[in-house]
This record gives structure tokens, sequence and C-alpha cells, in this order.
């Protein structure tokens, strides 16, 4: 920690997308960390569409990215950074980049055997006849389907569909945020997370349980207090455990991720553990998941940032 004390380090936190108000939380909590810490040399960042030359000719000796969605979980503020030769926390430019796209990480999930709901894509372009494309969707994955637009976070542009009738209304919804549509089998089970630290070396957080007072653990259930609820470790069998933590390992790995990421998966009652997503920069609010199981694990939130600041170090650009 002491070797972080006169470093020029830039918590990069804002950006343009849809979350832009919850990295504004993350930043400012890994800011405050990082003060009370005694670096006196820490910057909060706030990212605009116009500002990004004036972070990268500030040649920070280290960026924290406390981004989230478009333009700084996808890699193009990872690839921005290598191009300048500033070192930066989480994962590279192509693991960003798929893990952002939820079609992409599927894909690539089902060609490495790892577990994960059955799907099918739509581009608007495919949906002039939404009763055809109803028939379709409900062909490949069934009812009740997830409808999820596919480069959204923070469960932004997600509908659960359970009748038929409501499925063009779902589609219509998911079509606002983007052209591209994933419909997905929906899961019954057990919601869990499982937050991993390292780059060579993983290691695994607590495994966390999560429930909501909403239909499902969407945008509101997640940033307001009393809605959702963390359960540390998951109920779910030391088979259930084993099984999900070995996926988690694996996804990261396939995924080629760096730093921290965290796998969501469901434990469906029938199958087992079938991961929904892997976030390359998972939430650091006071009420994200990954800072949790960091507590949990005995890791205090200041311990956490100094280990995600080292990793980001042992990959130079």
């Amino acid at each position: 920690m002491q070797e972080w004390i006169d470093k020029r380090i830039a918590v990069v936190c804002g950006g343009t997308s849809t979350e832009r108000e919850v990295s504004l939380r993350s930043g400012r909590a890994v800011y405050d960390a990082l003060c009370r810490s005694g670096c006196h040399r820490v910057t909060l960042f706030d990212l605009t569409a116009d500002n990004v030359s004036e972070l990268l000719s500030s040649k920070p000796d280290i960026a924290f990215l406390a981004l989230h969605g478009k333009g700084g979980e996808d890699g193009c503020i990872q690839g921005a950074l290598e191009l300048s030769g500033i070192p930066y926390t989480g994962s590279g430019v192509g693991a960003s980049a798929v893990c952002m796209d939820k079609i992409l990480t599927k894909q690539v999930l089902m060609a490495a055997h790892i577990p994960t709901a059955s799907f099918a894509v739509k581009r608007r372009e495919e949906c002039d006849d939404i009763a055809a494309v109803s028939e379709e969707l409900l062909e490949a994955v069934g009812l009740p389907m997830v409808l999820k637009s596919p480069c959204q976070g923070s469960s932004i542009g997600v509908v659960i569909v359970r009748k038929k009738e409501d499925i063009a209304k779902g589609i219509s919804e998911i079509f606002t945020y983007g052209d591209r549509l994933l419909a997905e089998a929906f899961l019954e089970g057990v919601e869990i997370t499982v937050p991993i630290v390292g780059n060579d070396v993983l290691t695994v957080l607590p495994d966390i349980e999560i429930t909501s007072e909403r239909e499902f653990y969407d945008y509101k259930a997640k940033y307001t207090s009393g809605l959702c609820h963390h359960i540390i470790p998951s109920r779910i069998s030391d088979g259930e455990r084993e099984r999900a933590l070995d996926i988690s390992r694996q996804a990261y790995r396939v995924l080629n991720c760096r730093g921290l990421s965290r796998v969501d998966l469901i434990v469906d009652r029938q199958r087992g553990p079938m991961v929904i997503e892997v976030n390359t920069l998972p939430g650091l609010t006071e009420m994200s998941l990954f800072p949790d199981a960091a507590r949990a694990a005995g890791l205090s939130f200041e311990a956490l940032i100094f280990t995600l600041l080292e990793l980001g170090l042992e990959r130079k650009p």
C-alpha cells in the first residue's frame, strides 16, 4: 500500500452510457478509499465524449477504471489507454469487448462447452413480421423467455416474457436500445454471482446469492436500498457450489479476463449452474456485490482496490 502513496492514480468514471450514474458512484467510492489510505496524487476523472485526450495527455501512472457500459466496459477506453502506454485495471480490449456483448459471450461459452441457457438472436431488419418472429423465438427458447439488448448492463434492456401475446411488445422495447435482440430460455432456480480476482493466479471470492423484492434483479432492485438482498454464502448444495465455482473459473479463463470479473449464474433446478453473463468491470458502490464478497473473504475495500492496482501493473501495455 505504501508504494502507491506518491503514484499518480486516475480514477476514471462517468462515461456516456446508460450506467453513468452508477459509474460515478463506483468512482467516488474508489477515490475516497484511496484518499483515506493516504494517496495524495489521486484524481477523480469524469470521462465524457470530449475529454478523452485530456486523460491520455495527463499520463497517470495507472488508470483505475470504474466505468460501466458502452465506451468504458467494452474495450474502447482500454484501447486508447494501451495506445498511450498507460496501464489500467481490469481486462484488456478483447475480453472487454466480448464480455460486454452478451451474444458474443454466449457464443464463446457454448463453443467451450460451458453451460448457458439456449438462445436465439434477431436483428431489427429481420423482425418486420413480428408474428413470424414470435413463433421462431417460441420454437427456439420456449416460454417463459428473457429478451435482452445484448450490450447494456445493470439489467437495463431486459424483459421477461411469460405469455405469447407479450412477445411483440417485448421485442419492440428491446429495439429501443439497439438493432440486435438476444432471446434466452428462462432459467428457474437460485441466482448467484461468483466474483474472481487475478491475472494468471485466480482468487475466487465467496459466492453470493441474490434475491430481489421485484420480478427479477433489475436496475431498480440493484441500486435501491431494501429491494435486494445479498446472501453469503449462497443457499445451494456443496456439489452445486463446487460446480458453479469450477464453471466460473473456466468462463474467466476462456474469455481471457484479467484483474477482476464477476460471473453471474443461475443454479437451475434441473440442469444445475448455468452462466448468464460475465461482468469485467463490476460495480464498486456501497450496494455492489464485489465489495460484499471481498469483505466476506476478510479483504477490506481499500485492500481490494490496491490489489486491483497491482494486477493492473502486471499487464503493462
